[in-house]
């Protein structure tokens, strides 16, 4: 059966620096960011430069690995600091007084402090028929790179640029068999032809009609006579190009690299591009960068980024938290939720007896101001100062008391320490950190013999491709998992309930959210 869901609205995300671009260089810069405590999120269209090849190589500690696998675990570090990866693509970036807003293709926008660009290189092939279908296989452009794997081969080298001999010695070094084509039209270096021919190098003024392939294999290369030479490996220098177009309305501005192959980012030693607040990292500032350089690139310039931030920060006397001012926007619209109770919450509440409750992340207080009507002491919880507003505004209203406070659950020792008797969690947005600190933090609230209770969206649905398109990560905020991982070590503590149910009618997000999970524990008296 299909659900048809309306259209979600378009959404304002803010934050210290939103990264454009979630390969190597993107990820590290990420990385070196979320440990610094800044709210960092990453929007990666998934088109890295090296999508082509099956592994990489000369990455001490991770020679060998495939692309896909280094990214995949580079997600799961950065997001264990809280950074959230988005699948997205910019397509037009500006400013609104003080802070970069970056457009995203599926109509949302990120609003940042500073912005790194990470969006890599293209390369642009040579015209040759044949040539793209084995690019990244057996059509190499980079000795450091695949050159090893093509040792001893039979190696073609295609030269259509000046610069494209200045690899030949390295391919020669490779191996024995090498034949090096120099198209008809380039005016080669003389000296370095006659290096080459006197080293024993096969080099021949040729145009080459088009790469020969057995099934799906490559097995040589056809000049424009007819002549073929038979060929396990092709070598090839393409031009580039950096995708900077979504930048240029900042007045980014690509320039030609020295080598006359394409352009790139020009930036400075710390990574900063000529548009003040705007870095560059990894191969669209240098084509040379590999995996490994690009990855450096980018950690260096986090911490650059990093420097600079803190400084402002000192300069104002002030500690800003990207999270909060997130949610300080997100509630200065009108109300995000129905106002109801959760309905597992109220499921698991009911029958309790009342006491001293504390609603973590309770955001416009649906749950809060119903737990009060109970007879509960509540204390809500928010790091939003506009969140804890309404819920006030809203407690007067209904002649009810709810105390607010106004804590980070990352911070230290933010909740009273054994001082409630129930403790909430109800998709609760905390940033997730290696110490599982947020998730102590709420455990330690818990008086003996109180409740824990914890619901969270199934994430499995989240991950759904219909969710794809919102500009939100869950894989970077804690997890029910998170909690049942910390009391499975602690035997002061029973859970009760630990399962997937259906989500109760009413609830918030109801219609995007399906089911439940749902964990209750009862701390030991």
């Amino acid at each position: 059966m299909s659900h048809h869901h309306e259209p979600d609205p378009a959404v304002i995300r803010h934050c210290d620096v939103v990264v454009i671009g979630g390969s190597s260089a993107g990820l590290a810069t990420a990385l070196q960011l979320g440990r610094q405590r800044r709210s960092v999120i990453v929007v990666d269209s998934g088109e890295p430069r090296n999508a082509s090849a099956a592994h990489m190589h000369s990455f001490i500690g991770r020679d060998g690995t495939a692309p896909a696998a280094l990214i995949e675990d580079a997600r799961a570090e950065v997001r264990g600091y809280g950074v959230e990866v988005l699948s997205g693509r910019a397509v037009g970036a500006g400013r609104a007084d003080d802070r970069f807003v970056v457009e995203l293709a599926e109509g949302h926008s990120v609003v940042a402090r500073r912005i790194v660009v990470a969006t890599g290189l293209v390369d642009e092939l040579p015209q040759i028929p044949g040539l793209a279908e084995h690019w990244g296989d057996t059509v190499i452009h980079c000795p450091f790179c695949h050159g090893y794997e093509a040792r001893d081969q039979r190696i073609v080298q295609i030269v259509t640029h000046p610069m494209g001999l200045h690899a030949a010695p390295l391919f020669r070094q490779l191996t024995a068999d090498l034949t090096v084509l120099v198209a008809e039209e380039v005016v080669a270096d003389a000296a370095e032809v006659a290096a080459l021919v006197a080293a024993g190098v096969d080099l021949r003024t040729a145009d080459v009609a088009r790469i020969v392939a057995s099934g799906a294999r490559l097995s040589g290369v056809e000049l424009g006579d007819g002549t073929r030479i038979d060929a396990d490996v092709v070598a090839v220098g393409p031009r580039f190009r950096p995708r900077a177009e979504p930048f240029a309305a900042l007045g980014l501005r690509p320039v030609p690299h020295p080598t006359g192959l394409g352009e790139v980012i020009a930036v400075d030693e710390l990574g900063a591009t000529s548009v003040a607040g705007m870095y560059a990292v990894g191969n669209i500032t240098d084509p040379g960068h590999q995996v490994l350089q690009a990855a450096a690139h980018g950690s260096r310039v986090g911490g650059m980024i990093a420097f600079g931030l803190a400084a402002d920060d000192v300069r104002d006397a002030a500690r800003p938290s990207g999270s909060a001012a997130d949610w300080d926007h997100r509630y200065s619209a009108e109300r995000l939720w129905s106002g109801n109770p959760n309905g597992s919450l109220v499921a698991e509440a009911t029958g309790l007896s009342a006491g001293r409750a504390l609603d973590v992340g309770a955001g416009e207080g649906g749950d809060a101001v119903w737990l009060a009507e109970q007879g509960w002491a509540v204390t809500a919880n928010d790091i939003s100062s506009r969140a804890l507003a309404r819920i006030r505004a809203e407690a007067e209203r209904r002649g009810l008391t709810v105390d607010g406070l106004l804590a980070d659950a990352n911070a230290r020792e933010p909740f009273a320490r054994g001082a409630f008797d129930l403790v909430a969690a109800c998709y609760a947005s905390i940033p997730r950190t290696p110490d599982r600190r947020g998730v102590h933090n709420i455990l330690d609230a818990v008086a003996p013999g109180g409740t824990l209770l914890v619901l969270s969206h199934d994430l499995e649905a989240m991950h759904d491709p219909q969710h794809a398109h919102r500009p939100f990560d869950p894989d970077a905020y804690v997890r029910i998992e998170d909690f049942v991982a910390v009391l499975e070590d602690d035997d002061g503590w029973v859970v009760e309930v630990h399962e997937k149910r259906p989500r109760p009618p009413g609830a918030a997000s109801a219609h995007h959210h399906i089911d439940d999970l749902v964990l209750r524990a009862r701390r030991r008296g």
